[in-house]
């Protein structure tokens, strides 16, 4: 736990709300703490936060996630106000600064963008700055629509993405589920994690579900996607349950916890 570590957490949003949309703040507050803890102790954090959608539904009393583009941006666009000003209120009371970075394709994809973002990244870690990262649903409809030329198109890719482009040591994926399984644990009462991955065979491919719940988009395909980018870029990636958010230690540390998908790639230029 001693050697300094970037590390780039990911969090969902079956993991920041409750069933009804709005913030679980009981959550957060324990993330912020144990992150804001690692702060601490010489690593270097990076937030990458889902949730902007279903908090907007839920600010904004809509009811159900809406159909339109227009509404389900304009409910992005109240959501993450909403989120930004939790994640300032919680984090300064452990004496940390964040900043927010909202990302498009375009920010990644072109090799200019993505130069000056990477600048802003270090500038922001070596300030002691926590930067919290999500797509700009108001603006890019990549994630919440489905389409053609998609960069970013969900926050698990989106994390090894960052990462990489960080030269992260270290991607953690908190989700609703303990890790990547050898059948469906909601289905097969026998399912047993797999608790290290070192290469993405078809094997392991094929062990991908459909989307996650209602409030997200993601699901362990996205996952497994993110894995591939995450370990062609050295970086190892570990996905783990976000309702015990102490594990996070234990996984920084090294330890056994989630399932470990180790770094494959020299992707450190």
């Amino acid at each position: 736990m001693k050697e300094k570590k970037r590390i780039v957490i990911k969090v969902g949003t079956s993991t920041l709300t409750h069933e009804s949309g709005a913030l679980n703040l009981q959550r957060i507050e324990h993330m912020a703490r144990v992150l804001a803890d690692l702060h601490g102790m010489g690593h270097e954090v990076i937030l990458v936060s889902s949730g902007a959608i279903a908090v907007g539904v839920a600010e904004l009393q809509m009811g159900a996630r809406p159909t339109e583009l227009r509404y389900k941006q304009a409910a992005a666009a109240v959501g993450q106000c909403n989120i930004m000003h939790i994640y300032d209120k919680l984090f300064s009371e452990y004496t940390c600064s964040v900043a927010q970075i909202l990302l498009t394709g375009d920010d990644v994809d072109d090799s200019i963008r993505a130069e000056h973002l990477s600048n802003t990244f270090s500038a922001l870690l070596e300030m002691g700055v926590i930067p919290i990262v999500n797509e700009n649903d108001s603006v890019s409809s990549a994630e919440i629509e489905t389409g053609h030329n998609k960069i970013l198109g969900d926050n698990d890719t989106l994390s090894a993405i960052v990462a990489k482009l960080c030269k992260a040591d270290l991607l953690v994926l908190l989700s609703d589920i303990d890790g990547l399984y050898d059948a469906d644990p909601h289905a097969d009462p026998h399912a047993k994690l797999i608790p290290t991955v070192t290469a993405l065979t078809e094997d392991i491919l094929r062990l991908a579900g459909g989307s996650g719940t209602w409030r997200g988009t993601g699901g362990m395909a996205t996952k497994l996607n993110a894995a591939g980018i995450a370990m062609a870029a050295g970086v190892e990636m570990v996905i783990t349950n976000g309702s015990r958010m102490e594990d996070i230690y234990g996984i920084v540390a090294g330890q056994p916890i989630g399932t470990r998908f180790l770094a494959s790639g020299n992707g450190r230029e």
